[in-house]
């Protein structure tokens, strides 16, 4: 059993496979998926699988595969200022990457059976906004999480431009589904052993597009209270940025401008950037199979028959390239510079106004 596409030694490495494979084909997602590393979910004793195609499941905790979250993202079609509902939300981990697109002015509300998955996936998000420097490079559009039965939600919410369904939907429900879309909205969802795409086209009109083969756990069905009322599941309410908030997502803009235009002075003064290491490039047959994990399903892009004749080809290409790596090389790149964090940590302000500015981030 295995995965779709290679493992990696990193997460870069990781999703270098799954733009090779196809499964991440746009700017976008490609970012979402470098800027926060997989390996972050992961409980300790576990991270060495974290850069492995499959799924990883904990107890209640539970990662699908990154082939998997990989068409889910691309699927989705997402962009700024969209409002996005997670049935079955998780480590968060899927949550965190869409907020990173869709900005300071979406909306990013997930709902989660388990409270012991729910207080996880808060300190995860905790832990990426206070330590990683990917998040200063995005507005992020940070997730809500709400505690129920996403078979329960209160018939009077709001509908919304996407919505992903992390558990296997019978036919029974596909409309419930359905109806918490916006016209013009997109749904995607495993549904009767495919991950299926659902827009709404009109108030009674959809287009339905088949991605792949999947298997995924069903939802779990609602159980009622005593009086066999069920526990409706309330979703955060839509809130208006504060005049306070709109205030550091322009001054965090301004700043971002002025460290783009510097790098643009720097440039033009004929300045070089340093040259990148080049990564020892992985190439491995694509299967034909389909291969099952711990209820998924993960299907396999297959590879022409003439990569078979370009095998020595390969093979002398990669000699060379750990020959080029195994020597003592000035190559490396050094850790990545937050220039958004020096910059806000340099003004004349008040420290705790300069915190503010970086999200309450710590020092």
């Amino acid at each position: 059993m295995g995965g779709a596409v290679s493992a990696g030694e990193d997460n870069d490495e990781l999703i270098d496979n799954l733009k090779e494979a196809q499964y991440i084909r746009t700017e976008l997602v490609e970012q979402a998926f470098r800027a926060i590393d997989r390996a972050d979910y992961y409980l300790e004793e576990f991270k060495d699988n974290a850069y492995k195609d499959l799924a990883w499941k904990h107890g209640n905790i539970h990662l699908s595969a990154p082939c998997i979250y990989s068409e889910v993202m691309e699927a989705l079609d997402l962009q700024p200022g969209l409002s996005f509902l997670n049935l079955g939300s998780g480590t968060g981990y899927l949550s965190s990457m869409v907020g990173l697109i869709l900005g300071p002015f979406g909306v990013n509300h997930g709902v989660e059976l388990h409270s012991d998955v729910i207080e996880y996936a808060k300190q995860k998000l905790d832990f990426f906004i206070k330590t990683s420097d990917s998040f200063d490079k995005f507005e992020f559009c940070e997730p809500s999480f709400v505690i129920g039965n996403c078979l329960e939600i209160s018939p009077d919410c709001t509908q919304y431009d996407r919505v992903y369904c992390g558990a296997g939907v019978q036919k029974e429900h596909e409309d419930y589904m359905k109806n918490l879309l916006k016209v013009g909205g997109i749904l995607v969802m495993p549904l009767e052993e495919k991950l299926t795409k659902i827009t709404r086209t009109g108030p009674s009109a959809w287009e339905t597009k088949k991605i792949l083969a999947v298997s995924f756990a069903p939802l779990i069905q609602p159980n009622h209270t005593d009086s066999g009322k069920s526990r409706l599941v309330h979703l955060p309410p839509v809130a208006v940025r504060s005049l306070q908030d709109l205030a550091r997502i322009a001054i965090r803009g301004t700043i971002k401008k002025i460290i783009h235009q510097e790098a643009l002075g720097r440039a033009g003064d004929g300045l070089k950037s340093p040259p990148r290491f080049k990564r020892r490039r992985l190439r491995r047959r694509r299967m034909e199979t389909i291969v099952f994990l711990d209820k998924e399903v993960f299907a396999s892009r297959i590879s022409s028959p003439s990569d078979d004749n370009n095998n020595c080809e390969d093979m002398e290409e990669e000699r060379l390239e750990e020959e080029e790596e195994s020597k003592p090389s000035e190559l490396k790149p050094n850790p990545p510079v937050n220039f958004l964090r020096e910059k806000v940590l340099s003004l004349p302000l008040p420290d705790p106004l300069k915190y503010y500015l970086l999200y309450y981030r710590e020092k």
